[in-house]
């Protein structure tokens, strides 16, 4: 997992580089001691060196015999490292060690007879109907997302399986006419299905389904002079778009979370590319940002292109795997200080060649970006 091993000896620390990364301390027995860095010499000098009398910091000097590391350019890539390090050594435990909390999603449980909509943190079978949307910054955040979009629809609120049933006396928002009321047949299975469709739609398009199904009600209102109903529905939309502002841009279908990420990297005159295809995160590819002299002819978008579409996409094992990878970007892509910047696919799967060039070279000068990186 990691590329370099030393055996361990006080003379070993000098080697070391000033470096981030991520390290390995293996004694003839007990469990290895697994830790990221933002300076793996001082940080290494800390735990093995002389043990200071009385001091109840952590010393590993006398326990340690390997010392096992890697490089890394980036706080994204120390952390994504460790997780796949730990994942290795610590199967029962990773998660834990690494204080990794699933995201925040909207599931559409398309796999119930009468769907509906609802926050989970909880992936399901790869295999599955269901679609799930996000990642969003909280819970809070993706419910409050979530009960905007669902006061335009009439789908299903409540979370049990329903058993149709005309003698059923409903609930409040089927009184308030904001559910077609499924559980006592208050409307056709395929007129549910129809208004489920809808949501998705609106889901999936980040909203511009319902936006364009408004304008053109408008515009054929007032085709029609019917100048109160056109600004009834006018004020409708007017509502839309607080609702639209709620959803991150990092949020979308999982199965349409495809892009990069771009890092700064541990080699030379190069930045880090990270896959994201569906969800998941593959291993960095380094790119180098001078050509190379048989390449002189390749301009830089085409270069980048051609680079990313060689790194192989990462398949998850499991919907757990998914589940934490998700969470790795979630926690990246949400911190206050977030250091590189992600580029997302459009609706056509294309990523936004000339913004990503532009985006290469701010983090590889070390500069933060100044417009919006994706595309949602």
């Amino acid at each position: 997992m990691l590329t370099e091993t030393l055996q361990f000896t006080p003379e070993a620390l000098d080697a070391l580089p000033t470096k981030p990364g991520v390290f390995i301390l293996r004694g003839e027995q007990g469990e290895a001691y697994v830790a990221k860095s933002a300076n793996l010499k001082h940080r290494l000098g800390r735990l093995l060196g002389p043990a200071e009398e009385g001091s109840k910091k952590l010393n590993l000097r006398q326990q340690t015999r390997t010392i096992e590391y890697s490089m890394t350019g980036s706080d994204f890539e120390n952390r994504f490292l460790l997780y796949r390090t730990l994942r290795a050594i610590f199967p029962n435990d990773y998660r834990d060690r690494m204080k990794l909390r699933p995201a925040p999603l909207i599931r559409l449980n398309l796999d119930n007879e009468y769907p509906r909509a609802y926050v989970t943190r909880k992936i399901g079978r790869l295999t599955a109907k269901s679609i799930y949307y996000g990642p969003f910054a909280s819970r809070a955040a993706a419910e409050k997302f979530l009960k905007g979009a669902l006061d335009f629809f009439k789908m299903r609120r409540c979370d049990f399986d329903l058993n149709p049933d005309p003698a059923f006396p409903g609930c409040m928002y089927s009184e308030m006419k904001m559910c077609l009321a499924p559980c006592f047949k208050g409307c056709t299975d395929e007129a549910y299905h129809v208004e489920v469709s809808r949501v998705q739609s609106y889901l999936d398009s980040a909203g511009s389904s319902l936006k364009r199904e408004i304008e053109s009600q408008r515009e054929a209102a007032s085709a029609a002079m019917e100048f109160e109903n056109a600004a009834a529905i006018h004020a409708r939309m007017e509502k839309l778009a607080p609702v639209a502002h709620l959803l991150p841009e990092v949020a979308r279908p999982i199965q349409n979370l495809n892009g990069v990420i771009v890092q700064t990297s541990s080699e030379s005159n190069s930045v880090a590319l990270f896959r994201i295809a569906k969800g998941m995160i593959s291993a960095p590819a380094a790119f180098p940002i001078e050509q190379a002299s048989s390449a002189k002819s390749q301009s830089m978008e085409s270069r980048l292109a051609t680079a990313i579409s060689e790194i192989p996409a990462n398949e998850p094992a499991s919907a757990a795997e998914l589940t934490e990878h998700i969470a790795l970007l979630k926690r990246w892509f949400f911190r206050s200080s977030r250091m590189g910047e992600l580029f997302l696919t459009d609706d056509k799967g294309e990523l936004p060649m000339r913004r990503l060039v532009r985006g290469v070279s701010r983090v590889f000068r070390g500069e933060k970006e100044s417009e919006q990186s994706t595309i949602v």
